[in-house]
């Protein structure tokens, strides 16, 4: 062994004595984005009233920050691995905080937008760069197993904590509570890795930016997610909907093109032609999709057909949070290092899909401790089991320069399978309530039967869409064991290799 290569390894071993101080304020940060993503949902009913905004343009608080943090998440990535990730964390949390107080102050739909995708923007430099920090700092496979089944729990139960939060605030506060409630956390969180955080050295990227990598995939990204967005609302044969469609199709392919001619690209085709990685990202997107989906109609079933008010269905959800956090922080912890991923990524997608399938079964007078309660710890336990080793897999054995890009590849693949997730189940939903309505309207008498048969449209529609996301889901655990085929992680220290790599990094790498 080289020298250079012992002096990796033993930092590999000691590491930096403030990596688990600095995963606290990592998740802190995650936590918030996380959040973000549901918190303002529960409020926007109130904000829409209080700000004048009209059910047309009600849409665009969503659609701003998506938009934006969807379609510039590469930039992002690109950005941290430039200027390093733990300035592009702090900075990130800086704006984000400016960006939620600024909402939280908005006194029209103009601000309000604008404050939206302002979040998006700082939001997609903030979510690659805490990816990229924990895929730096933990080397070691057994803390790398534990830092990132804590990370993996975050992302895929802050969403649900959202919901209660949301419901909290807007319920015995005012709905600014929803946008202020993020500045403490981000404070917090930027001073502490202000302080904490002790960067590897090495592994920045200082080739100069690729700005038609940058202009296409941006603009690419942001006509995908805007096009799902109007499919969602204006349907899937609308001129302007096929138009975005089409755009972002010769957008992303200009994109490739490019990526793999350009001496110095924003996603260098490596990182995604792993057929690891690459099966990382589309397994996660396409389980995403059934996810996002799924919280969408629990949230109306629940309010609407049940009667549930906003708190009392965010606590409905704590089920689902605990089953991942047991599958993320026990199960995928303490077998990541002893299985390969995909024994823990494609039982869990299908664990995921058992529970999704017991919600098929829901009619008006469903009991929540009979169905919901149970699909949501499976829908939780197995999630949790399958994200945890996904989030590792997509950034282990990245050369250092590539982590961050890397990491936003992640973040990429969940937010354009949120937006496809949402807009698809949506339209089915609405297809099979409108049919169920005309096919049993006839047969209501009275103005009471009348809106029996129109919840009963309602609950039909939802169980037809979630019979859609448990195929999503069943085939995203049919793309694991089709293209991940990494043995489970051993820590050896590995080289960063590449021109751009300033010094020799101890990076896991995976046995075969």
């Amino acid at each position: 062994m080289s020298e250079t290569a012992s002096k990796a390894r033993g930092a590999a071993d000691t590491g930096d004595a403030n990596r688990w101080k600095a995963l606290v304020f990592i998740a802190l940060a995650q936590l918030m984005v996380v959040l973000d993503a549901t918190i303002v949902n529960i409020a926007l009913p109130s904000a829409q009233a209080d700000l004048g905004i009209s059910d047309g343009n009600r849409q665009w608080v969503v659609t701003a920050y998506a938009l934006a943090f969807g379609g510039l998440l590469l930039f992002g990535g690109r950005i941290a691995d430039l200027w390093g990730r733990k300035n592009a964390f702090v900075v990130g949390l800086i704006g984000f905080a400016a960006a939620s107080a600024l909402g939280g102050a908005a006194t029209n739909e103009a601000m309000m937008f604008g404050s939206r995708a302002l979040q998006g923007v700082f939001g997609a430099l903030l979510a690659p760069a805490a990816l990229s920090l924990l895929a730096v700092m933990f080397t070691d496979a057994k803390e790398r197993a534990k830092a990132f089944g804590i990370y993996g729990a975050i992302a895929g139960g802050g969403g649900a904590v959202g919901f209660i939060l949301g419901g909290v605030l807007t319920e015995y506060l005012d709905w600014r509570w929803t946008f202020f409630v993020n500045i403490p956390f981000a404070i917090v969180a930027a001073l502490g890795a202000y302080f904490v955080i002790r960067e590897p050295k090495g592994g920045r990227n200082r080739n100069p930016l690729d700005i038609p990598g940058v202009l296409l995939s941006t603009l690419g990204l942001v006509a995908l997610v805007y096009g799902f967005t109007r499919a969602e609302s204006d349907g899937w044969g609308n001129s302007v909907t096929v138009g975005m469609f089409v755009a972002s199709a010769v957008l992303l392919i200009a994109f490739v093109v490019t990526e793999a001619k350009v001496k110095a690209p924003l996603l260098p085709l490596r990182v995604v032609t792993d057929r690891n990685r690459g099966g990382i990202y589309l397994s996660l997107g396409v389980a995403i999709i059934a996810m996002f989906g799924t919280f969408l109609f629990l949230t109306y079933y629940l309010q609407i057909v049940k009667g549930y008010t906003p708190i009392k269905t965010g606590f409905a959800f704590l089920p689902m949070i605990a089953g991942m956090m047991i599958g993320s922080t026990q199960i995928g912890t303490r077998l990541m290092t002893r299985v390969p991923a995909r024994v823990l990524m494609g039982p869990g997608f299908l664990v995921a899909a058992v529970g999704m399938l017991l919600m098929t079964q829901l009619e008006i007078g469903s009991s929540y401790a009979s169905i919901i309660l149970p699909a949501m710890l499976l829908l939780g336990l197995g999630m949790g089991t399958a994200f945890m080793p996904a989030m590792s897999l997509a950034t282990l054995g990245v050369e250092p320069r590539d982590s961050g890009v890397a990491s936003a590849m992640v973040n990429t693949s969940q937010q354009v399978g949120g937006a496809i997730g949402t807009a698809l189940l949506n339209t089915i939903a609405a297809s099979a309530t409108t049919s169920y309505v005309a096919d049993h309207i006839g047969s209501a008498a009275s103005r009471s039967q009348q809106q029996l048969v129109a919840l009963e449209g309602q609950v039909h529609g939802y169980t037809s869409a979630i019979w859609f996301a448990v195929g999503m889901l069943v085939l995203a655990a049919a793309i694991v064991v089709t293209f991940v085929n990494a043995g489970k992680p051993e820590s050896h220290p590995v080289t960063g290799s590449g021109e751009n790599a300033e010094d020799e990094v101890a990076v896991p790498v995976v046995a075969h």
